[in-house]
């Protein structure tokens, strides 16, 4: 059993409104050579909580931290241009983060939730927004 102490929120990158599903990302990650999805789970722009690498298994979705970590990606992260980053949530994906972070942190009660960039410098526009100040109140009282 993995010892967790982070819930790590990333972004896909791609631009507002991509149709893009945890299938997908299956596919692409499987044609980099990796043995699948290498997020736990990926919420697609209508909501849906898409079950990617089973949670027991280590993830590949951010250097240093897999081992420990379990990972939940958005659909999105990137403006129309497809470049410019910025939080592209829809109102379902926002519920369906908020109640799959509630959800983990009840199974992984003294896990961290966290956005990508506050762990690696080298992505500091993923999730788009501020992971940590957003799902505090999911964190317990101390």
């Amino acid at each position: 059993m993995r010892t967790i102490t982070l819930i790590v929120v990333h972004c896909t990158a791609n631009k507002v409104g991509s149709a893009l599903r945890m299938a997908d990302i299956d596919c692409y990650h499987r044609s980099l050579g990796w043995s699948g999805c290498g997020y736990h789970y990926v919420i697609p722009t209508d909501g849906a909580i898409e079950p990617g690498r089973p949670e027991e298994c280590t993830g590949a979705h951010c250097k240093l931290h897999n081992r420990h970590s379990i990972s939940v990606a958005y659909v999105g992260g990137l403006a129309r241009d497809g470049k410019t980053p910025c939080d592209t949530r829809t109102v379902a994906q926002k519920a369906a983060l908020r109640k799959l972070l509630g959800d983990l942190h009840k199974r992984y009660p003294k896990a961290l939730i966290v956005g990508h960039s506050d762990l690696d410098p080298k992505k500091p526009c993923c999730p788009g927004f501020d992971a940590v100040r957003e799902y505090r109140d999911l964190e317990p009282a101390v």
